[in-house]
């Protein structure tokens, strides 16, 4: 890209990135920026990012091709950009060494900025801003287009899964009722690992980061109500190799991982599942332990940007006999899907309940069991007001 300005290839660069992932992103200045803080004045990096505007996939012979450089050149500068959080470089199944470029979000480039160990530098405050100007240009979208939206948000398929609290804050197992299936069923399901003891235990490359959402919100000035645990935001396979050969996360054993997730569902974290492509039939790449608090996934939704879309596999259910009324579970439902009613005992709404369990962990009068039986549960974000 000889002959053009530097700002004009941080544009370039931008308008490549902001057309990967599950979300398009307008190239804002708040974009734009964003890659000039990360890659810094970097032209050859520039110039490599712009070279994935065809292939957000590539091997090395492909990358010499599409950029001209040398396979040396190409392997230093994706070695960089993967450090900085904008290229995943793993293996293939077949041994072949693939560069994927990462969105801005959704996993990409502000899941990995934050998911390190940070310092609370302005420089990290900066950047933490500026992803929070460019989800609020994400809403003004959302918001001003709402009604063309809507019926493309409903066709989307889930972002992630979750899977289910196993047990009471005393110990006890939670009562899970078992799906009724029909009779005439022919097709066969294989079902997602339904603990998330069974989807440790498939893997051997387990790495452990920190939360992305309560460290962001924290830089904010956001600093999380529930005072939550936040070294526990987990990669499998070679998720978990990418993680931790660049500094974002840490490998860590099956009993390590085990003894986390016991801490962080005892703090009524939310267990979240991830799946490549959003395909439940392959393998879980990570998992996040959210909060109600500072979960970008409920906070996005809450605030208008983009809508709720659940994989889930349980339903709570309320016994109406053994329910006083306490209140517990109204406090701790993520979706805010529990209200009493005027009898004074807790009501559920099917449709914004994601089965995470917390609520029949935390019920005092153990009246809370899940439902198995899978649903997604979808639910647009609040209009604000009209386009």
């Amino acid at each position: 890209m000889a002959g053009i300005s530097l700002l004009e290839k941080f544009k370039q660069a931008a308008g490549v990135i902001c057309k990967q992932g599950l979300i398009q992103f307008p190239v804002a200045d708040t974009a734009v920026t964003i890659i000039q803080r990360v890659v810094g004045n970097s032209e050859d990096e520039l110039d490599l990012i712009y070279a994935f505007r065809e292939k957000p996939s590539q091997t090395l012979d492909q990358l010499v091709a599409s950029s001209g450089f040398s396979e040396e050149k190409i392997m230093r500068l994706t070695a960089s950009l993967a450090k900085k959080g904008l290229i995943f470089n793993q293996h293939s199944s077949n041994g072949i060494m693939v560069y994927r470029l990462l969105p801005l979000m959704m996993v990409g480039l502000m899941e990995y900025k934050f998911m390190g160990e940070l310092t609370g530098s302005e420089a990290e405050k900066e950047l933490a801003r500026l992803f929070e100007q460019l989800l609020a240009e994400l809403r003004d979208q959302t918001q001003g287009h709402y009604d063309m939206l809507a019926p493309l948000f409903a066709a989307a398929p889930a972002v992630d899964r979750t899977v289910p609290a196993g047990k009471t804050a005393d110990g006890k197992a939670i009562r899970v009722i078992p799906v009724e299936k029909p009779l005439n069923s022919s097709e066969e399901f294989v079902l997602p690992s339904q603990t998330v003891e069974a989807i440790i235990n498939k893997f051997d490359d387990i790495a452990v980061g920190h939360c992305f959402c309560r460290q962001r919100r924290k830089l904010l000035g956001d600093t999380c109500k529930t005072n939550a645990p936040v070294l526990n935001c987990f990669s499998f396979g070679k998720s978990a190799r990418h993680t931790s050969a660049q500094g974002f996360a840490k490998k860590v054993t099956r009993e390590e991982a085990l003894k986390i997730l016991k801490e962080a569902e005892q703090a009524g974290l939310i267990h979240k599942a991830f799946h490549p492509g959003s395909r439940e039939s392959n393998p879980e790449t990570s998992i996040c332990n959210c909060c109600k608090d500072c979960c970008d996934t409920l906070r996005i939704w809450r605030d208008g940007t983009l809508p709720m879309i659940n994989s889930t596999y349980h339903l709570s259910v309320i016994d109406i006999d053994a329910c006083t009324g306490c209140g517990t579970c109204l406090d701790w439902c993520p979706t805010d899907a529990i209200v009493l009613n005027e009898d004074g005992v807790a009501n559920r709404d099917e449709n914004a309940c994601l089965g995470c369990g917390v609520c029949a962990r935390f019920c005092p009068e153990s009246a809370i069991s899940l439902k198995a039986g899978l649903r997604k549960v979808f639910i647009l974000p609040p209009r604000l007001r009209s386009a």
